[in-house]
């Protein structure tokens, strides 16, 4: 299994399998025009490819859309990221997929409104990855200027290939990751959904 192979393999095999996902590798290069501070494709359109790959199905099938994050904290009005966010809507035009791209910088500012608890500043785009409801969806990829792949996944990737989706009671509420793993319990029924603690952490 893809999940017992050493991280380096683990590594390999990842990006082999994110390759055979045109629709993401034209998002990453596409992204990669935008010159955006930070920036990661990241969450589904990730451990989705990753569970078509395993569950023997295309690698599109079941990608609700493609998120790209970036931090930008110079100027935190909505004017400026719907600027960003309208640039790349000129870059994905032809792209038959949603692309959301999204400045982390600003998440504090709707979070308590939306999910009803509290979200301090994020200072990077990682740290915005790493509050994901599962630490499964703790995943960003993202080409360098000289066109290496860099690959943050605070977690690793054995639950990604073992189909296992792990609560992170970090930041989002318990009905967030039990409403999302359900829907992707219903579309991938091979997965594992582990329980949200008892007791998670203040």
């Amino acid at each position: 299994m893809l999940g017992r192979l050493p991280l380096a393999e683990q590594l390999d095999a990842f990006r082999s399998v994110l390759c055979r996902n045109e629709t993401l590798t034209e998002v990453l290069t596409g992204t990669a025009t935008l010159d955006l501070p930070g920036w990661y494709v990241t969450a589904g359109c990730l451990f989705q490819t990753v569970w078509n790959e395993v569950t023997g199905r295309p690698p599109t099938e079941g990608i609700r859309d493609y998120d790209v994050f970036y931090f930008d904290d110079t100027d935190l009005s909505w004017e400026a990221e719907d600027t960003v966010i309208r640039k790349g809507q000129e870059v994905f035009a032809g792209l038959r997929a949603e692309v959301e791209i999204r400045n982390e910088a600003r998440v504090h500012l709707w979070y308590e409104q939306k999910f009803n608890v509290p979200c301090p500043p994020f200072d990077s785009t990682e740290s915005a990855i790493d509050r994901f409801a599962a630490t499964t969806c703790c995943l960003g990829v993202r080409l360098d200027p000289d066109g290496q792949w860099r690959v943050y996944a605070p977690h690793g990737l054995s639950d990604v290939f073992n189909l296992v989706v792990r609560p992170n009671p970090v930041l989002a509420p318990r009905e967030v990751y039990e409403a999302k793993s359900a829907r992707w319990k219903g579309e991938w029924p091979q997965l594992t959904v582990l329980p949200w603690p008892a007791d998670p952490p203040a």
